[in-house]
């Protein structure tokens, strides 16, 4: 029986992938409505992206294959769907991000901010924090641990092994530890009077023998709980640094497509601005919420030695050593070439042009310049293409004829084609064409929800709801989120929320951003579980944690993480986006009551 068990988990997804479509099956046929088999297929996507039967993205195409077929939509509009504005967005800020990645810039910018935080325990992991929510902006999330970890790794393995050379009590290869202050330093006199003892051949004592093997357990369980703290914080702060810019992690994306998709009639109100000014005060929050709970949980509560303050000539000593190890892998970078300036002029020019094109509180440049009736032409995924596009225009290097020194100049160097800042290879191995696929299904189901009627019949099953004040609903589906994207994909879960919160939200007369903005960022709080995002796997790979040690961090960020959500969504964010009315724009003819 145990044999036959273990036949069939092994080959589990073969059995799910052939006997859910058959299960799910009476559903279209004995309720022959569009409703039911827009639902069929709604549900069976869930179910595969949600036990992971086949890749996300291939999951993501049963809507061509089934929309036809049940005469939900027709093919040509069903593929319309896989390549709209945001999945241009998306793919711009990749290849902005990829071109960063590719001259090192992160690295340089990360290497930078630490050797200006310095190595004291408590502002290290708030170094490393901030450096990584930082990038996780603009870059992956899983890119941004795969650098930080290392370099963490490293910085704090120097601080290990500086506590060794640096002891003054040595019993063959052994010392004591007083990395960080974290124990109580024996007094000058006891150092001395055990360095004579050793020095004149004295011979420890079993207690003195046993007394330091305990300081050994005591001084590598410290750096162990120490090593946990920080790659704890770098995951955490990839996740929560990414909710701070609509291109920084794709739940964002997902949103803002959805409500494009369900809202055509929005104005744009989501848009890289209005995003920023909302979700990065919350991501400020959040992460000075984070490092206080990590140092508390990892470090103690004497915040005075966590500091560094009063610390002696030998602990000192230590944090020299480490710091050294920052600024000789800064050094190794040289200074900053030509390449790196470019993609740094590019990058900052993109964040300009994103902000000014439509701010909300002033007329951007977009709404002056190409204006036609009304209507701008110009898009956040305009701006990031036209930057994309100089990458491949741009020379990596200056070119010779431009160069001062003629008489060092070679036949050679004169002829030689100098590389732009990206060639297509580059992008084709580091693109994640499958997010592009997966950000396409869920356009696709969102259209075919609306066009078989499902989100109408949804919202209308939703109207007792409209009893239950709107700040407990919201919180109940963050909680819920939160918890569900511990399991699932991030994107999948708001791919598969995001509608059904939108028709809820219209049923009950309250502006569907109210509910849709906090349940997206809700989905990025996923700290509790190793398989719950890659960063948190990239953490957990380096074996110094436990799932337990990750579980017990995490459960307590995530309700920070809920309530920071909850604060923000109900104060900065009620008046940005004007959450007191029901638009205009989410007014539809299920909706006509709403005024």
């Amino acid at each position: 029986m145990t044999a036959k068990w273990k036949v069939i988990v092994a080959h589990r997804n073969y059995l799910i992938a052939w006997l859910t479509p058959l299960l799910l099956l009476p559903l279209p046929l004995l309720v022959p409505t569009k409703e039911a088999q827009c639902g069929y297929v709604i549900i069976l996507m869930a179910l595969f992206w949600c036990m992971e039967v086949l890749p996300l993205a291939i999951t993501a195409l049963f809507p061509v294959l089934l929309f036809p077929l049940m005469n939900i939509m027709d093919s040509t509009t069903v593929c319309m769907e896989y390549l709209k504005d945001t999945n241009m967005l998306f793919i711009g800020g990749l290849i902005v991000a990829i071109a960063v990645e590719h001259w090192n810039l992160h690295k340089r910018i990360a290497l930078r901010v630490l050797l200006v935080v310095g190595v004291r325990p408590a502002l290290l992991i708030m170094g490393f924090m901030s450096v990584t929510a930082f990038l996780s902006m603009w870059i992956s999330n899983t890119a941004t641990t795969a650098m930080m970890i290392p370099i963490s790794q490293a910085v704090l393995e120097q601080l290990h092994k500086s506590e060794h050379e640096t002891s003054p009590v040595e019993h063959g290869a052994e010392s004591i530890n007083k990395a960080f202050e974290l124990q109580e330093v024996p007094h000058k006199s006891d150092i001395y009077q055990e360095t004579q003892k050793q020095d004149n051949g004295h011979v420890l004592t079993v207690e003195e023998e046993e007394k330091l093997k305990d300081e050994k357990q005591l001084q590598e369980k410290q750096h162990l709980t120490f090593c946990k703290g920080m790659s704890l914080s770098v995951c955490y702060a990839a996740s929560i640094g990414g909710i701070a810019t609509l291109t920084g992690t794709t739940p964002n994306l997902v949103m803002k497509g959805q409500v494009d998709e369900l809202f055509p009639a929005n104005n744009n109100v989501v848009n890289f601005a209005s995003w920023f000014m909302f979700a990065f005060p919350t991501m400020l929050l959040l992460l000075a919420l984070s490092w206080i709970w990590l140092q508390t949980m990892f470090l103690g509560f004497d915040f005075r030695k966590n500091f560094g303050c009063g610390v002696n000539a030998s602990v000192k000593a230590k944090q020299q050593m480490a710091y050294r190890i920052i600024k000789d892998e800064h050094k190794k970078l040289g200074p900053m070439r030509f390449s790196e300036i470019a993609v740094t002029v590019l990058f900052i020019l993109l964040v300009v042009l994103w902000f000014t094109r439509d701010p909300g509180f002033m007329t951007g440049w977009a709404t002056n310049v190409f204006n036609k009736n009304g209507k701008s032409y110009v898009t956040d995924a305009t701006v990031v293409i036209f930057i994309s596009l100089l990458m491949f225009i741009i020379p990596s290097e200056v070119p010779t004829c431009f160069c001062y020194d003629r008489a060092r100049q070679t036949q050679q160097d004169s002829t030689r084609q100098i590389p732009t800042l990206l060639d297509w290879k580059t992008i084709n191995q580091k693109m994640p064409w499958n997010i592009v696929i997966l950000l396409g299904g869920g356009f696709a189901l969102a259209k075919g929800s609306e066009e078989s009627g499902l989100s109408s019949w949804l919202g209308s099953k939703l109207t007792p709801l409209q009893n239950i004040p709107a700040p407990a609903i919201v919180l109940l589906v963050c909680l819920l989120i939160a918890t569900f994207t511990e399991c699932t994909s991030n994107v999948a879960t708001t791919t598969l929320f995001l509608p059904i919160l939108a028709s809820m939200a219209q049923a009950i007369c309250l502006n569907p951003l109210y509910v849709m903005l906090p349940c997206t960022l809700s989905a990025s709080l996923a700290f509790m579980l190793p398989v719950a995002t890659p960063p948190n796997a990239i953490a957990f790979s380096y074996g110094q944690l436990k799932v337990i040690d990750m579980a017990k961090a995490g459960s307590v960020l995530n309700i920070l993480g809920v309530l920071t959500i909850m604060l923000a969504i109900n104060t900065w964010g009620f008046s940005l986006f004007d959450l007191n009315h029901f638009p205009v724009w989410a007014n539809t003819t299920s909706t006509a009551s709403c005024q």
